[in-house]
C-alpha cells in the first residue's frame, strides 16, 4: 500500500484522498442539528436527497418571498404577499368547531380580517395590540392564517426575505429555518479553490457567503451567488474527469498496426464505399490503436450511421496484428444480429458465445479463445464470465454500453493485458452528458447515413383517426410492407388510460388475422425472441410491441412504424424507434399517434421529430426539455447528478469548468499546488473521491 506524502499524493504520484476532515462537519447526520429528530430528518432527507448536513445545505430554495415592503390595508393587493402593521380591533370567536375565528384589524386606511380555522395565537392578538402580520392577502380583505405575527416593536423577528424551499407532506418551511441557520454556521473556513481573476471578473462571493445569501437571505439574492455554487459543483466533476482522462490516456498499452489485407477483403464483401463520417471515425480509432497507450473511445452514431462496419474494421486490425478481438452486446438477439453482419463481411471466422451456447459448441469456442485459434468472437455478458480466457485480447468492442453496468466494461477490458476498448452507442448523447458522464472517453461521432438508407417520412395523427390509419396499413400490407406497432403499456392499466400491447394485438389480430405478432418485456425471453424472429422472417407482417424493439432489431423489409401515444415517449426514444424502419431501399414511414387536445409543448416536441432526422439535434433538445433522464437508461428527470447547477442557466459554466479543469490538471496533474490542495477540498465536498477511484479503474 502506497504511503501518503504530506502534500496528499502517495508514493506513486497518484492523488491520495482529499482532506475530507476539513469538510467532515458537513457530513454529520441531520440529527446532530438541534431540534432535528429521526422523524424530521426523514422528511428532510426525502426532499433534500440525503440525511446529512450537506444535503440540507444544498437543498436550495425555488424562490423567495419578499416581506420587506410595508403596505397599508388600502393598498394591499389580493393574491399577493402583504406585510401590514395593524391594530387588533376585535375578535369574533368561532360559533361552531367548523367555523373560523376572525380577528378584525385596522391601520387607519381600512379594515381587514385575520382568519384562523385552527388554533389562534391569542397571546399575540389581544384587542388593542399592535402587530406586524405577513401572509397572502385574499379577496374580501381577508388574510387566512398569516405566515407571521410579531409585535410591532419586534419587527426584527419578521424575516425580510423568506426562502421558499421544496417541501413534502408533513414538512413546512418553519421546520427548516433553525436547522438551516445552524447548518450554515457549521460551514468551516474553506480555502478558495477558484482563480482570483475569475472571482473578480464574475463578482462571485466566497463559498460560505454564497450559501448564506441563498439560504439565510437578508435581501433578494443576487444571481451571482447561485452561479458561484453551480460552478463549484461543475468544477468538482470536471476535475475528476480531467484526472481520469490523464490517467486513461497515459496508461501503457501497445501499438496495433495491421497490413490492411483483412480490411480490404471486408470492404469488398461489404460492397459499398465508406461514408466520409466512417472514414473520419476509423482514422481516429486507428490513431488510438497505433499509439503506445490503451484506447478508451466512444463511437456514437445516429440510427443507421454504420457503426458496426467501423467496429469490424477496428477488430480486424487486431487480427492482422496477430491478436484477438471481441464484441459484446447487451442481448442475445443483438449479439446474433452482429454475428450475421460480421460473418457476412469478415474474412476470418467469427463465433458466438452467449448463455444459450452450451455443450460441445461452447467448449469449442472456449478452447479457440484460450489457444488463440479463434481470432474474433461476438457475445453477451457470457464473454466476461470467469471461465472465459483469451489468448491475447487486443480490441474489445462494447455495444450500447448504457445497458451494461460499468463493471461489465471493466471486466471485458481486463480479459487482455493491454486491451483497447471501443464503446458504441446508437443513442445520440447530448453535449452536456458527454461532458459530465462520458468525459473520460475520447469521442468519435458518425454523421450521415450509409448509401442506400432512405429518408423516413414522419407524420403526426390524432388517435381519433385510428380507423383511417388501420385502413391505410391494409393498403401498405397489400403492397408487401411489414409494420411495427408500438404501444406504451404491456397490459391494460386501471390507473392510466393508454393503449396497451396485448389489447392492441387482440384487436389487430381480429382485423388482419394471424399475420400479427406480439413482443414485450414481460414475455418469456424465448417467446419474445420467437416473435421477433417470425417478424424478421416474414412469417408475421405486423409486430405489436413495446420498446423492446428500440435497439438492435434489424428488419430491412419493415417500412412502417406506428407509435401510439407518442407524446408519452421521450424524443430520443421516439427517434430510436423510428430508426427501426428506413433500413432497406424502400420508402419508409413513421406515424406518431397522439391524444386529442395535445398541449402546445408536446406538439412542439413531436413537430421537432417530424421536421428532422438528426438524432444529435433531437438528443440535445430532449435533454433540454426533460433533463438527463432515461437517455442512457438511467433516470427519467433531472440533471446528471447536479444539485446546484441548472442546465438552462449554467450550461456556459459547464464548458468553462471543463476548460478550467483540463488546464489545471495539465499544469498540476497530482494537485500538489496551493490551488490543487484547495481543489481537493472541493472534490471532498462534492464527494468526487469515490468517482475518481471508479473512473480511474476505467
Amino acid at each position: 500500500m502506497a504511503t501518503p506524502h504530506a502534500d496528499g499524493a502517495d508514493a506513486t504520484g497518484r492523488i491520495a484522498d482529499p482532506p475530507a476532515a476539513v469538510v467532515a462537519p458537513l457530513f454529520a447526520p441531520l440529527t446532530s442539528l438541534r431540534g432535528v429528530g429521526e422523524g424530521l430528518s426523514g422528511l428532510i432527507a426525502r426532499v433534500a436527497g440525503g440525511a446529512r448536513v450537506v444535503d440540507l445545505l444544498f437543498h436550495l430554495p425555488d424562490s423567495y418571498l419578499d416581506r420587506r415592503e410595508r403596505r397599508s390595508i388600502r393598498d394591499a393587493v389580493p393574491g399577493e404577499i402583504a406585510t401590514l402593521e395593524v391594530e387588533v380591533i376585535g375578535i369574533e370567536p368561532r360559533a361552531t368547531p367548523r367555523q373560523p375565528t376572525k380577528v378584525r384589524v385596522g391601520d387607519g386606511t381600512g379594515f381587514a380580517e385575520l382568519v384562523f380555522f385552527g388554533r389562534m395565537p391569542a397571546n399575540r392578538l389581544a384587542v388593542g395590540a399592535r402587530v406586524l402580520v405577513s401572509g397572502k392577502f385574499g379577496e374580501g380583505r381577508q388574510m387566512p392564517h398569516p405566515d407571521f405575527i410579531v409585535p410591532a416593536e419586534r419587527a426584527d423577528q419578521l424575516p425580510a426575505v423568506e426562502p421558499v424551499w421544496p417541501l413534502t407532506a408533513g414538512l413546512f418551511a418553519y421546520h427548516l429555518r433553525r436547522p438551516m441557520a445552524e447548518a450554515v454556521s457549521r460551514v468551516p473556513d474553506l480555502p478558495e479553490w477558484h482563480d482570483p481573476a475569475l472571482m473578480k471578473r464574475e463578482r462571485w462571493p466566497g463559498f460560505a457567503e454564497a450559501l448564506r445569501a441563498l439560504q439565510l437571505p437578508q435581501e433578494l439574492p443576487s444571481p451571482v451567488a447561485g452561479r458561484r455554487l453551480a460552478y463549484d459543483e461543475l468544477l468538482a466533476g470536471q476535475v475528476a474527469l480531467a484526472v481520469l482522462r490523464r490517467r486513461v490516456r497515459g496508461r501503457p498499452g501497445r501499438a496495433l498496426v495491421g497490413d490492411g489485407r483483412l480490411r480490404r477483403a471486408a470492404l469488398a464483401a461489404f460492397g459499398h464505399d465508406m461514408t466520409e463520417g466512417q472514414r473520419e471515425a476509423l482514422g481516429e480509432i486507428d490513431a488510438d490503436l497505433a499509439a503506445p497507450r490503451r484506447m478508451l473511445r466512444l463511437l456514437q452514431g445516429d440510427v443507421g450511421a454504420g457503426k458496426t462496419l467501423v467496429a469490424v474494421l477496428a477488430m480486424l486490425t487486431a487480427v492482422e496484428a496477430g491478436a484477438q478481438a471481441a464484441l459484446m452486446a447487451p442481448t442475445e438477439l443483438l449479439a446474433r444480429q452482429h454475428l450475421r453482419t460480421l460473418s457476412r463481411i469478415s474474412p476470418v471466422p467469427v463465433e458466438l458465445l452467449t448463455g444459450s451456447v452450451t455443450g460441445r459448441a461452447r467448449a469449442r469456442v472456449l478452447e479457440g479463445l484460450a489457444d488463440g485459434s479463434l481470432s474474433m468472437v461476438v457475445g453477451t455478458h457470457a464473454l466476461i464470465q470467469e471461465g472465459v480466457a483469451f489468448h491475447d485480447l487486443a480490441v474489445a468492442v462494447i455495444d450500447e454500453q448504457h445497458r451494461f453496468g460499468v463493471e461489465h466494461r471493466l471486466s471485458l477490458g481486463a480479459k487482455g493485458a493491454a486491451t483497447d476498448v471501443l464503446v458504441m452507442t446508437a443513442t445520440p448523447i447530448p453535449r452536456t452528458l458527454l461532458l459530465t458522464q462520458w468525459g473520460e472517453m475520447q469521442t468519435s461521432r458518425l454523421a450521415g447515413k450509409p448509401a442506400g438508407r432512405q429518408p423516413i417520412r414522419t407524420t403526426l395523427h390524432s388517435l381519433s383517426s385510428l380507423t383511417d390509419i388501420v385502413e391505410a396499413l391494409r393498403r401498405k400490407l397489400d403492397e408487401g410492407a411489414r409494420v411495427y406497432w408500438v404501444c406504451p403499456l404491456v397490459e391494460e392499466s386501471l390507473l392510466v388510460d393508454l393503449a396497451n400491447a396485448e389489447a392492441r394485438f387482440a384487436e389487430l389480430t381480429q382485423y388482419f388475422g394471424p399475420i400479427v405478432g406480439l413482443a414485450h418485456g414481460r414475455q418469456d425471453s424465448a417467446v419474445r425472441e420467437a416473435a421477433l424472429l417470425d417478424f424478421a422472417a416474414g412469417r408475421s407482417r405486423i409486430l405489436v410491441a413495446t420498446t423492446v424493439i428500440e435497439v438492435g432489431v434489424d428488419v430491412p423489409e419493415a417500412t412502417v412504424m406506428v407509435v401510439e401515444h407518442a407524446e408519452r415517449f421521450g424524443l430520443a426514444q421516439l427517434h430510436q424507434l423510428r430508426g427501426r424502419v428506413g433500413r432497406g431501399r424502400d420508402a419508409s414511414f413513421c406515424l406518431l399517434l397522439h391524444a386529442d387536445g395535445l398541449q402546445e409543448g408536446a406538439r412542439r416536441r413531436l413537430a421537432l421529430l417530424r421536421d428532422t432526422e438528426d438524432g444529435f439535434v433531437i438528443a440535445d433538445e430532449d435533454f433540454r426539455l426533460r433533463g438527463g433522464g432515461d437517455l442512457l437508461g438511467t433516470r427519467q428527470s433531472g440533471l446528471p447528478g447536479w444539485r446546484l447547477a441548472v442546465l438552462d442557466r449554467d450550461e456556459d459554466l459547464l464548458h468553462m469548468a471543463g476548460r478550467d479543469a483540463e488546464l489545471l490538471v495539465q499544469k498540476d496533474p497530482t494537485l500538489r499546488s496551493e490551488r490543487g490542495q484547495a481543489i481537493r477540498v472541493l472534490m471532498a465536498l462534492f464527494e468526487q473521491r469515490g468517482a475518481v477511484r471508479t473512473l480511474r479503474s476505467g
